[in-house]
């Protein structure tokens, strides 16, 4: 999609952005999609841009005055989508201090500012880089530039907003009858294990919101997850059977999670741990020069001539806004360091890494999008380092080790988070001409909605389903993968029983993909393999790795129909295209996780999954298998209907 260089609302005309029924409504869409997002993350490991689909209901709602316009549309879709991405730094990492058992809930006041703290640095973070990025560089920002798309073709809003809310009445009614009612198995998994140890093992969750995810993110981030799933799964575990064996007899299913939980995922640390480094290494001109002009902007004092869409918020202001931010963050990294000297160097070290990887996560946003932002390979490097700091100034005795570096990483993720949020929230803007500093302020505004819903939230899914491993006291519990394996890092280091040779090994698989995908890219292949998409292939299970890459089938299935079809304004037809399945897609996986969010309720009330079950015992999943095929029929002939449709 080529850009127009020329602001599509000029730096002369003045138009209300930041206005009282904008800011109520980003507020309560931020909360809404932090939520939703949260579950979804939970449950899948993955979180998706929230952006296109704030700006949809956003225009709808608007609509409703008299007095509505582009700019203020934006303003929504800014603190709207702020939620969705703190969602994702919040629930990579906080639901780890439940399973270490340090909290029986969530600490309502700690999570709160912790998030805050971290989704504000993470927008202070970027200002002072925006100009680099957006302007200099001009860099893709592939969903900031189709935000900016959908806003501007905003007369469609109206009949738009409707795909969003079938989607989400579809997603939440098959999630009901899945999860509150019983009437089928929300997977389906079957494997074999032979006489001489050789296991074959195949696993599909039925979700729709799993096949939205890979249908969004497209076939080729999806199969480069799919590789990571087969390594780890179909090679992994069956030859860790074959040279062990089953010594405690489980059943081939049992087994292979069992092996995935306390090995196999490790493979995931060590590519995630290479991918975050050589993330900073193949960028570190670009960061260099994004340094440069950042430190520049604070050193340049405005003479009040600026034009309106180059006015950024007050160096001054990013300043202190980030020193009183470290505040809060030194006061809680205290009570579990119990040391001012390393407490003061932990400190720093967030500042320094948050700030770093704050710009790779900006960088990063105009390559390849915010959804596909390295937020878990950034983290997992934060809280592997960490940790090995601590370890080496604390000692393996020290018992807030694990927590502390678990809550520096939580600082890290929400930044890096909000970070590419922002940087593709801005480059809509720039495209539309808005106000930065009033996006900025609208990106805050989210922030704090957000961070004000979430632990609540968070505390509502932990008592009604769990977090981790499914037990038969949660056998409904949310998977948390990253959460899991934050924290087996953090307690595998104090504890000296991280498996390092999984690690080491997968470092060489990271080592190895990326020597891959530099081959790939010498000889000009439109498929590359990002080293961290194949990184969260390898600690997912399988049967969420197995959805996503049906729902990027599904996108490919789509695209090569399209193909066969003759229209007269082929641009134009793929737009309509794309948004019908994206809008359709993003609403079965708010429904699904709105869903999920209201039945917790009655689970943590009577303290039972069934307690609005309708069926007894086993539960087959063949009703499951043949919604997911409806829903997969629809989603194609819908995005193909679109494609095809007759303009007047």
């Amino acid at each position: 999609m080529k850009e127009d260089n020329r602001p599509h609302i000029g730096p002369d005309i003045k138009l209300p952005e930041t206005t009282l029924k904008a800011v109520l409504l980003g507020v309560l869409l931020s909360a809404i999609l932090a939520g939703a997002n949260a579950y979804l993350g939970l449950f899948a490991g993955m979180t998706v841009s929230a952006s296109i689909p704030a700006a949809v209901i956003s225009m709808a709602i608007l609509k409703l005055f008299r007095k509505h316009n582009i700019l203020e549309n934006n303003a929504v879709q800014t603190a709207a989508s702020a939620g969705e991405s703190l969602a994702a730094g919040v629930i990579f990492t906080f639901p780890a201090l439940v399973l270490m058992g340090y909290w029986q809930e969530f600490n309502y006041l700690e999570t709160a500012l912790i998030a805050l703290s971290g989704g504000i640095l993470g927008v202070f973070f970027t200002i002072p880089l925006r100009k680099a990025l957006i302007i200099d560089m001009k860099l893709k920002f592939p969903e900031g530039i189709a935000t900016s798309e959908v806003l501007k073709t905003g007369e469609a809003g109206g009949k738009a907003i409707w795909l969003l809310v079938f989607g989400g009445l579809f997603g939440a009614v098959i999630k009901f009858a899945e999860a509150g009612l019983k009437v089928w198995d929300g997977i389906f998994a079957k494997a074999i294990l032979t006489k001489n140890n050789l296991l074959a093992s195949f696993s599909l969750n039925l979700s729709p919101a799993l096949i939205s995810v890979g249908y969004i993110v497209g076939v080729k981030i999806s199969v480069v997850i799919f590789i990571g799933g087969v390594i780890s799964w179909w090679i992994g575990i069956p030859a860790y059977v074959y040279y062990f064996g089953n010594p405690d007899g489980l059943s081939p299913v049992d087994l292979g999670y069992s092996l995935w939980s306390s090995q196999i995922r490790f493979l995931g640390v060590g590519a995630m741990v290479v991918g975050g480094l050589w993330a900073l290494i193949n960028l570190r001109k670009t960061l260099t020069f994004a340094l440069r002009t950042g430190l520049r902007s604070f050193r340049e004092v405005p003479d009040g001539t600026e034009l309106r869409t180059d006015k950024d918020t007050p160096m001054k202001w990013v300043i202190l806004g980030i020193g009183a931010m470290i505040v809060p963050i030194f006061i809680i990294y205290l009570r579990e360091i119990h040391d001012v000297g390393i407490t003061i160097l932990m400190s720093g070290i967030m500042i320094i890494a948050g700030f770093l990887f704050a710009s790779v996560a900006g960088y990063m946003a105009g390559l390849v999008g915010s959804s596909n932002n390295p937020i878990s390979g950034v983290t997992i490097a934060t809280i592997l380092t960490s940790a090995l700091i601590l370890l080496a100034l604390m000692g393996e005795d020290a018992t807030g080790g694990p927590v502390a570096a678990i809550m520096i990483g939580s600082v890290v993720a929400c930044a890096a988070a909000i970070a590419g949020d922002n940087m593709q929230d801005l480059k809509a803007g720039y495209i539309l001409g808005a106000t930065p500093f009033r996006q900025q302020m609208m990106q805050l505004t989210g922030v704090v909605a957000a961070a004000l819903a979430l632990p609540l939230v968070l505390d509502l899914l932990n008592t009604g389903y769990g977090f981790g491993p499914k037990t038969p006291e949660n056998p409904d519990s949310l998977t948390a993968p990253q959460a899991t394996l934050m924290q087996s890092v953090a307690e595998g280091v104090f504890g000296g029983n991280l498996p390092w040779n999984m690690v080491y090994i997968g470092m060489a698989i990271g080592v190895a993909v990326i020597i891959i995908d530099k081959v790939l890219e010498a000889r000009n292949s439109e498929f590359r393999i990002p080293v961290l998409a194949l990184a969260v292939g390898l600690y997912l299970p399988f049967e969420l790795d197995s959805a996503i890459m049906l729902g990027g089938l599904m996108s490919w299935i789509i695209s090569l129909r399209r193909s066969s079809i003759s229209v007269p304004d082929l641009k134009a037809a793929r737009q309509r295209s794309d948004q019908a399945g994206l809008l359709f897609a993003s609403g079965l996986i708010t429904g699904e996780a709105l869903i999920g969010i209201v039945l917790a309720i009655p689970v943590a009330i009577y303290g039972s999954s069934d307690v609005l079950a309708i069926t007894n015992g086993e539960m087959p999943s063949w009703p499951g298998i043949l919604v997911i095929i409806l829903v997969c029929l629809f989603l194609m002939r819908l995005a193909i209907r679109a494609y095809n449709v007759k303009e007047k």
